[in-house]
């Protein structure tokens, strides 16, 4: 495999399946329960730490990144938990970027105040929207003013936060989500996640779209107007794009999503939790058992709460390249021979003006981007 393939580093995902409501939009992994026995899950991870660590012994862990459901919800002896073992078990790099997700609805002080004093060193609020119309329409379960106090608070007890917001909402105008987004700018955060809202199968809206109830969605002409104010109002204040939905000051990127995007390798635990480790030289793709009630059984019965899977072959790794590498602004390497058996195809993405092709490296322009799954799925047709 070329060296092109090697880079990306080494992180660790934890799923939390927990959360307060279930979101309308939301497709991930995410129960409602009426109580967690935290005792019970922390020693859960624990033992799935120890076992996925036996694999990997020999990297170095770039990232660790609590994900959900709500991972805020967790207790602080929880996270403390985890992260104790994580750093008996891997060496650790020096930079270790530790990301904990969290709803506004579940932030206080001293919460936060904990999990920092325990090693979560950047947090990653769920905000989704500065207007309570919309909030509600989203499932949420906070308010604009509680959104913007819970980010003060991370903000003055981390140095490094993101947040969340969803755009191209039911009946948005481009005025309005200019406002919006004027308003989260004068944060200045020194990185934002801004998502396109996508309807997604097996969602409640999901379930309506196919019944014709959930109306307002933009069309693509206001889709792109919208995209255009993203952009522009986020390069102005300083937070180009890096990636396609994500903006950042120049050293605040995620990196836990860059091993993602860059191909790197990092092992998914808990419920649902995918990932990918290379093992022997053989780059595996591994999923856990989706059920919290089924993974929490499986890893305490003693077995291991991923599987391995079958190993990728080389024409699978070179097209998760593709569909992840293309999203980062910075773009991809792709081996010479994979360039010239879609030299024909790029060519044609080159003259649209939607990528760029220098030597073995791709990228796609600021013109691919809004159309950027119809380029992946150009060059990855036969």
């Amino acid at each position: 495999m070329s060296d092109c393939l090697e880079t990306g580093g080494f992180g660790l995902y934890l799923h939390w399946p927990f959360c307060q409501a279930k979101c309308p939009y939301c497709d991930f992994n995410s129960h409602v329960v009426a109580s967690v026995d935290q005792t019970r899950w922390a020693a859960a991870f624990e033992k799935e730490i120890d076992r996925v660590a036996e694999l990997t012994s020999d990297r170095v862990l770039n990232s660790v990144f609590f994900g959900g459901g709500t991972p805020s919800l967790m207790d602080v002896e929880t996270v403390d938990r985890i992260l104790a073992r994580v750093q008996k078990r891997w060496r650790l790099a020096n930079d270790l970027e530790v990301t904990l997700e969290a709803n506004p609805t579940s932030i206080e002080a001293q919460r936060f105040t904990g999990y920092r004093d325990v090693g979560v060193n950047r947090v990653s609020v769920g905000v989704q929207a500065l207007n309570d119309t919309d909030l509600r329409a989203l499932g949420r379960l906070h308010s604009a003013d509680e959104a913007l106090a819970a980010v003060e608070i991370a903000r003055t007890t981390f140095d490094r936060v993101s947040f969340d917001l969803i755009y191209a909402r039911q009946n948005q105008t481009v005025g309005e989500w200019q406002s919006e987004l004027t308003r989260a700018l004068e944060l200045e955060p020194d990185h934002l996640s801004l998502y396109q809202l996508t309807v997604e199968d097996g969602t409640s809206f999901g379930d309506r779209f196919k019944r014709g109830l959930l109306r307002g969605l933009p069309n693509e002409d206001l889709g792109a107007d919208l995209w255009d104010v993203t952009q522009n109002a986020c390069v102005k204040a300083g937070l180009p794009a890096y990636e396609v939905s994500n903006h950042a000051k120049r050293g605040q990127e995620s990196r836990h999503n860059l091993i993602y995007w860059r191909s790197g390798d990092w092992a998914g635990i808990g419920p649902g939790a995918h990932g990918r480790l290379t093992l022997d030289g053989i780059r595996h793709e591994t999923v856990c058992v989706k059920s919290p009630g089924g993974w929490i059984a499986q890893v305490e019965s003693g077995a291991l709460g991923l599987d391995v899977g079958t190993a990728l072959v080389k024409a699978d790794i070179l097209e998760e390249r593709v569909i992840m590498g293309l999203r980062v602004v910075d773009g991809i390497e792709m081996p010479a021979e994979w360039i010239a058996n879609k030299l024909n195809k790029i060519n044609d993405l080159v003259d649209l003006g939607h990528l760029k092709n220098i030597k073995s490296k791709l990228n796609v322009t600021v013109q691919g981007r809004p159309v950027l799954n119809a380029v992946i799925s150009h060059l990855l047709t036969d």
